[in-house]
């Protein structure tokens, strides 16, 4: 068995307006004081408005949820002792104006002096799903086998539309957001370990960034863990969104891996369509087409379809395949947590938006 952990980023918003408050230290340290949270479960984030949720070790996804409902309810009750609310949404749909405060640590003063701008709108939330493999050298061949499916798993987890209180036309503003770091977007294709070292050693040279958490590929290789971590989707706004996100990157691993072992030869993709495809899914979502790891653009079911075909040994080797494909028909049935957003804001503005996205955290 594959295992896997789940890391989650939420908003913490004020309960009438459901502006961004910055009192994720208060929030940390009420939460970390309930019996249900062990160490290091729930941590901060760059901005004082943010926290960081991370599972242990998991071995399936009905693991994976109880922990995520665990942590989701402590963090919340936390967050309305002190008159706010969590929100999982993928960018804050409303702002101050003057910006958020940083956390006080020194790496992340250090982002602020390189980026004040950026840092100031990096109010968005993430999902990281954390898949085991051998060792670091297989670590990196997965890479090269799962980017080309990538744009197809974010457009499924897009759940940010929304910013300054308007609708940005995106299905994932966060990823627009995110891909304005010097080092963002699919990872590249790398054709052994070393060359993924030599490659990373050029960009902490070339003092661009200060560290190797400053790498913010949508997928990479984890520098404390033996994972692969997937860091494309959005928060999502429910618990089983989140475990459909779960099984599908556990899924894509595991087939790489079987690809790696059959010696099957690389996908090929060129970067310059493997990002114009990630754009489209950022913009999309679920909408129309959604390009395949070839490019061509097809039908949304059609594209989710290929998916389920390409990942369903893994799905059926760890019992998943029941589950990830009812979350799938629902989710071509219901939308993605973007879509749900436009929803709700269309019927009740942005009071209704913000308590979509709070109340739903629980659900």
């Amino acid at each position: 068995m594959i295992t896997l952990g789940v890391e989650e980023e939420f908003l913490l918003v004020d309960s009438a307006s459901g502006l961004p408050v910055p009192l994720a230290g208060k929030v940390r340290a009420a939460a970390g004081l309930q019996a249900t949270l062990d160490t290091g479960e729930v941590q901060s984030e760059l901005l004082q408005a943010q926290v960081e949720v991370a599972t242990p070790v998991c071995g399936d996804l009905v693991e994976v949820v109880g922990h995520l409902r665990r942590l989701r309810h402590a963090v919340s009750t936390a967050a309305e002792s002190f008159g706010c609310r969590l929100a999982a949404c993928g960018a804050a749909p409303v702002r101050t104006a003057s910006p958020v405060p940083v956390t006080e640590s020194s790496r992340y003063l250090s982002l602020r002096a390189q980026a004040p701008q950026l840092v100031a709108e990096q109010l968005i939330n993430g999902m990281h799903v954390h898949v085991g493999v051998p060792d670091r050298a297989t670590g990196v061949e997965v890479l090269g086998r799962i980017r080309v499916w990538l744009p197809t798993l974010l457009a499924m987890a897009a759940n940010s539309p929304y910013w300054d209180g308007r609708d940005t036309g995106f299905a994932s503003w966060r990823t627009m957001i995110f891909g304005r770091w010097p080092v963002s977007g699919p990872p590249p294709r790398f054709e052994s370990l070393d060359d993924h070292e030599q490659r990373v050693k050029a960009l902490l040279n070339s003092g661009v960034i200060g560290d190797t958490r400053q790498i913010y590929w949508q997928a990479r290789v984890s520098d404390h863990y033996p994972t692969v971590e997937i860091r494309c989707p959005d928060v999502q706004l429910r618990t089983d969104e989140a475990a459909l996100v779960a099984g599908v990157a556990r899924a894509l691993v595991a087939t790489a891996l079987r690809e790696t072992e059959a010696g099957l030869p690389l996908p090929v993709c060129p970067p310059e369509l493997l990002k114009a495809t990630d754009w489209h899914a950022a913009r999309h979502g679920l909408g129309g087409s959604l390009p395949g790891p070839d490019g061509r653009p097809r039908d949304v079911r059609h594209a989710l379809r290929r998916l389920l075909e390409h990942i369903g040994p893994a799905l059926a080797a760890a019992g998943d395949t029941e589950q990830v494909t009812s979350l799938v028909e629902g989710l071509l049935r219901d939308g993605n947590g973007a879509d749900r957003q436009r929803r709700a804001h269309a019927e009740g503005g942005t009071r209704a938006l913000v308590d979509l996205v709070t109340e739903q955290t629980l659900a």
